[in-house]
């Protein structure tokens, strides 16, 4: 994960997908029978493609979009535990994200969210699942994990010359607003789920490919307790995250996993997110080996000067986001470049790996910009990438 040579090239894992692809997942959202052969041969060629096209552009650590993800990036894994139990409830009842930020900004977010799609677009769209513990949490995903990390290492062996990752999701970003009626506390059920999920990320490594764990619900509860709870208060509820995430990882190779920590993929306000400067001493408690953050957005592009204040970790990496899913201007590779060369100034040219932000898709239904530009963007950090390259290494 070190850029020895030359400034190395990644992303966050979500892309578009494909139009094939869309009708397979609709037919499983609404629980409706769905060709299976059919669905396995999209999904086989779907990713064959996407990884090819991102090799093409010149990105060298590529992901399979998480096209094997028939929900969001996060609950997905209700598909993959046992012990959870799903049941409808009406649309609204249940928010895993509401905030001060969605507060002072109700009318927009009404407007947005309905213009996204943010559940699905399938015929039950109107209904959401309410996520309850109702028995030991256990990991039953092997079939679909195996689908997934065959695709990926197929298609990374047919492109040549990369190296694959795939996104997963850590114990904090579990359905966080699930309801438990097995566990006696809310400590005991985190660390059953961080068991439970250790299974995922080691099945991944096992196969020779790269673990990204993502937790975007980790920074984006501070939006939810903060007011009228404290930075105190919110620190003390992470920290537990924290250990339990540590947990899932005891004993896995840091070197080949990196951890993806975001604000949400919403591009809204955002004018409560928690500062980078008031957590990141416990990002780095992670034991993982590379640190995914946006540092593109006009919100957080600033928090680059944390990093003259804070020492990253003999042997980490960062992969800061260089172009945003927040705008649908694609950023000038000089301006990616800059971004690029003061962070390397800051942390060592070899501890940077040029990445995005966020995903371009939150899911399979809610895309952030249009593909065109998902492929323009990521153009731009190769490109980017190679005129820091030349300034850091001369």
């Amino acid at each position: 994960m070190k850029s020895t040579d030359r400034i190395y090239t990644t992303h966050v894992g979500s892309l578009v997908r494909p139009q094939e692809l869309i009708p397979f997942l609709l037919k499983q959202q609404d629980h409706q029978a769905v060709d299976a052969a059919a669905f396995d041969a999209c999904l086989t060629q779907a990713v064959a493609d996407i990884v090819k096209q991102q090799a093409e552009i010149g990105i060298d650590v590529v992901s399979d979009g998480e096209f094997g993800k028939t929900i969001t990036w996060s609950r997905y894994i209700l598909e993959r535990l046992g012990g959870f139990e799903e049941r409808e409830m009406p649309k609204g009842s249940i928010r895993a994200v509401v905030g001060k930020d969605r507060r002072e900004f109700a009318e927009f977010y009404e407007e947005y969210e309905a213009a996204q799609g943010v559940i699905g677009m399938g015929k039950q769209a109107k209904l959401t699942g309410a996520w309850v513990i109702t028995g030991p949490v256990t990991y039953t995903g092997q079939a679909a994990l195996q689908r997934d990390i065959g695709n990926l290492e197929s298609a990374v062996d047919a492109a040549g010359g990369v190296t694959g990752f795939l996104p997963v999701v850590a114990p904090a970003s579990v359905a966080p607003e699930r309801a438990d009626e097995f566990y006696q506390s809310e400590e005991e059920a985190l660390f059953a789920i961080a068991e439970a999920l250790r299974e995922e990320y080691k099945t991944i490594l096992d196969a020779g490919l790269m673990v990204q764990v993502d937790d975007a619900f980790l920074p984006s509860f501070y939006d939810v307790m903060v007011p009228p709870k404290t930075l105190a208060d919110y620190r003390k509820w992470a920290e537990l995250r924290i250990e339990a995430l540590n947990h899932a990882l005891k004993g896995l190779p840091p070197e080949r996993m990196r951890y993806h920590l975001c604000w949400g993929s919403w591009n809204g306000p955002h004018t409560n997110d928690v500062p980078l400067k008031d957590i990141v001493d416990l990002l780095l408690k992670v034991n993982i080996g590379g640190y995914s953050l946006e540092m593109a957005n006009p919100r957080h592009e600033h928090e680059w000067r944390v990093w003259e204040d804070v020492k990253l970790p003999e042997g980490k990496v960062l992969l800061p986001g260089l172009v945003s899913h927040s705008t649908n201007v694609v950023e000038h590779p000089e301006l990616v470049a800059d971004r690029i060369v003061r962070l390397a100034n800051l942390v060592g040219r070899e501890n940077v790996i040029a990445s995005t932000d966020c995903g371009f898709a939150q899911g399979p239904f809610t895309r952030r910009v249009h593909p065109s530009i998902q492929w323009a963007k990521l153009k731009s950090v190769v490109e980017g990438a190679r005129i820091a390259t030349r300034k850091l290494w001369k």
